[in-house]
C-alpha cells in the first residue's frame, strides 16, 4: 500500500505543480483523499514529509479556494483538516485565479512599457501583444463560466 500511496501523492503533487502551485498542495490533497477523513496537522506532516509551517501555510491557500476546511473535534485540542466541497471545482477556481493573476500582471507591464517607450515599433509591438492578451482574457472569462458537471467521472 505504501507504494500506491506514494504514487497517489506524486500524481497530485505533479498536478499542483502543473497548474502553478506548490507540490505540497497536491500532497495535502492526496493525503486527505487517501485517509478519507479529517486529518490532524501532525499526521499531514508525517504523511507528506513537509514541515508543520509548510503544511499550515499551504492549507491557508487550499482553504481560500475552497478545497479544504480546518476543523476542531470536540474534546480534542488538535487542529484537523478535511476536504471541503467539490475537488474539481476547487482546482478549477485555483487554475482560473492563477491565470487571471498572470494576465493582469502582464497587462500592467504592457501599460508601464507603453508609457516609458518612445519608439514607434516598440509601441506597435506592445499594442499587438496587449490585444492578444485581452483576447486571452476574454477567452478565459468565457471558460470560467463553464461549471464542472455534478457527478462528473
Amino acid at each position: 500500500m505504501e507504494k500506491v500511496e506514494e504514487k497517489i501523492y506524486s500524481t497530485f503533487s505533479g498536478v499542483a505543480s502543473a497548474i502553478g502551485f506548490s507540490e505540497v498542495h497536491g500532497r495535502i490533497i492526496a493525503a486527505l483523499l487517501v485517509s478519507g477523513k479529517s486529518t490532524s496537522l501532525d499526521d499531514l506532516t508525517k504523511k507528506t514529509g513537509y514541515s508543520a509551517a509548510s503544511i499550515s501555510l499551504s492549507i491557508d491557500l487550499l482553504e481560500l479556494i475552497g478545497i479544504v476546511k480546518r476543523v476542531k473535534n470536540p474534546g480534542d485540542r488538535k487542529l484537523y483538516v478535511k476536504l471541503e466541497g467539490d475537488l474539481l471545482e476547487g482546482l478549477r477556481r485555483a487554475l482560473l485565479m492563477k491565470i487571471n493573476k498572470n494576465i493582469s500582471a502582464t497587462l500592467d507591464e504592457f501599460k508601464k512599457h507603453k508609457k516609458q517607450t518612445k519608439e514607434k515599433n516598440t509601441k506597435k509591438a506592445i499594442a499587438t501583444l496587449e490585444k492578444e492578451m485581452k483576447r486571452l482574457e476574454r477567452y478565459i472569462d468565457s471558460i470560467s463560466r463553464v461549471k464542472v458537471p455534478k457527478g462528473f467521472v
